[in-house]
């Protein structure tokens, strides 16, 4: 793990960019000495690790106490993209300008994205957690069809938090009645993208126990600030 570039911001909370191999990454991380819980803090397919919503976020959780880390997966931000998944991608374009049906493209494309996210996720948690100031355990926050496969295939994570606003495959509608860690559901009611009733059937088809499901009038974007507040309760139950 080569680290780039850091700088200690206002709040005290230290930011450093960092390279594993080829995967592009940040790290906060509390003022406080002490070994911090980590979030690993995942936006959604495509987007880089930079968006100021992400980054806002991961800087309010690490001023809460919290170690948070993103990375630019395979195919995400700046990284380059495979000709498949180039082509996923025009076909969608050219699906939603024509008003045709996308659920099979992005079924094709989302389920490559997560299948080649979930390697270097673990391959950064791997390196993440050999940090002195890194003590675990770990949370998860953000992207739900990745947060899914890597709840159940990752041991060490203890909580996940969940944003609905993104298509998850088919297949991991059943992949879902597997995750057995506390969840916490964000779903904003007026999605224009994600329709509310798949969301619904996603909740009721999680496997675990104590899940809780925070719905909220407004579009895609409109999460409202306090759910950050809500999210730093629900990780402080879990990770503390």
């Amino acid at each position: 793990m080569h680290v780039t570039s850091d700088q200690r911001l206002d709040d005290g909370v230290l930011e450093r960019e960092f390279t594993l191999g080829e995967i592009p990454g940040t790290l906060w991380t509390p003022a406080s000495a002490a070994p911090a819980p980590l979030i690993l803090m995942a936006h959604n397919n495509g987007l880089p690790k930079k968006e100021p919503r992400l980054v806002a976020r991961a800087r309010h959780s690490a001023a809460r106490g919290y170690a948070v880390a993103t990375i630019d997966a395979a195919g995400c931000g700046d990284r380059t993209r495979s000709a498949a998944d180039e082509r996923t991608r025009a076909d969608l374009r050219r699906a939603m300008r024509s008003c045709e049906p996308v659920d099979d493209i992005f079924e094709s494309l989302v389920g490559s994205l997560v299948a080649q996210a979930v390697p270097e996720w673990r391959t950064t948690l791997d390196a993440l957690l050999q940090l002195p100031e890194i003590g675990g355990p770990v949370g998860y926050s953000g992207w739900t069809a990745l947060g899914i496969r890597l709840a159940v295939t990752e041991p060490r994570i203890a909580a996940a938090c969940f944003f609905a606003g993104g298509y998850v495959p088919r297949a991991q509608h059943e992949e879902a009645r597997r995750v057995t860690v506390p969840l916490l559901l964000l779903l904003q009611w007026d999605d224009e993208g994600n329709p509310r009733q798949r969301a619904l059937d996603l909740f009721d088809a999680f496997g675990t126990q104590e899940k809780t499901l925070h719905a909220n009038l407004g579009g895609h974007t409109g999460t409202p600030w306090f759910e950050s507040e809500d999210k730093g309760r629900f990780f402080d139950r879990h990770l503390k």
